[in-house]
């Protein structure tokens, strides 16, 4: 234990608490609008788009560009195509959104498994996307993702309080592909379901705090013992958030019956349409 070099967990943490600063937020409002699963959707959308993009080496066709670009220019793209989509499935068909979804994402994740198919390394990129590579996240890849989030928070806690739900599904998308790019699927949807499930018993600012904390002690487990055990960092994160949820169910008591609160307080009148 006395060689394990703990500073390898500090810029993956800061990682975690970057996508937290955005997803317990945009968490709690999902439960509330209850298109639980748009995140996995959006998220898997996004990674078919990075998927195509690494196949078509756009890296090599933009060389003037920063490498690694093409392929978030690529998943941004995908994710906002799947947004639009959705909305647009929303209209037509909305008894059926969240089965739509589901639809989305199975067939992003089908058709990704289908472009790799011949790809020697296929299954390590398939890996990558859904499970994320955490623990080798450098701080130069946190900085443009922190200003992002700056901008996508400022954003949701005010003008997009009022926006039509084509703004939500557009500002998701935004979020969620520069967090799966960070951490991969899995991850990106445990933080952002998992903080609000267990803060249940919660309203208002006080809800907020305590999914930040339950989300950072995920985190820190997960990160924590994946080190000293040599386990996979993103997978066990996700185990620890999962196990801190059904401990946050049973341990808060809650205070009203109702799952779905508002981000701020229970009076939010945000249109869902």
């Amino acid at each position: 234990m006395d060689t394990l070099d703990w500073t390898l967990l500090i810029a993956p943490f800061a990682a975690g608490l970057l996508v937290l600063a955005t997803h317990v937020v945009l968490g709690i409002d999902v439960l509330r609008r209850g298109i639980i699963f748009i995140d996995l959707a959006i998220a898997q959308v996004a990674g078919l788009g990075a998927v195509a993009a690494s196949l078509t080496d756009l890296d090599a066709i933009f060389h003037d560009l920063p490498r690694g670009l093409g392929a978030q220019v690529a998943a941004a793209l995908a994710a906002g195509a799947g947004a639009l989509l959705l909305t647009w499935c929303e209209r037509r068909w909305p008894e059926l959104q969240e089965a739509l979804i589901g639809l989305v994402f199975v067939f992003s994740a089908a058709a990704g498994i289908l472009l790799l198919a011949h790809n020697p390394h296929g299954g390590e990129h398939l890996r990558d996307l859904l499970a994320g590579q955490l623990l080798w996240v450098s701080w130069g890849a946190l900085w443009p993702v922190a200003l992002l989030y700056a901008g996508v928070l400022a954003l949701w806690l005010g003008p997009a309080q009022r926006w039509p739900r084509l703004g939500f599904y557009l500002l998701f998308a935004i979020t969620v592909t520069a967090s799966v790019q960070l951490v991969g699927v899995l991850l990106v949807f445990t933080s952002l379901i998992a903080p609000a499930v267990a803060t249940r018993a919660f309203s208002g600012r006080r809800r907020i705090v305590v999914a930040y904390l339950i989300g950072a002690a995920g985190y820190a487990m997960g990160l924590g013992l994946s080190l000293y055990a040599d386990l996979p960092a993103g997978a066990t994160v996700v185990c620890c958030l999962c196990l801190l949820t059904l401990g946050g169910l049973g341990f808060f008591k809650p205070v009203v019956a109702e799952l779905y609160s508002p981000v701020l307080n229970q009076g939010s009148n945000a249109p869902d349409q």
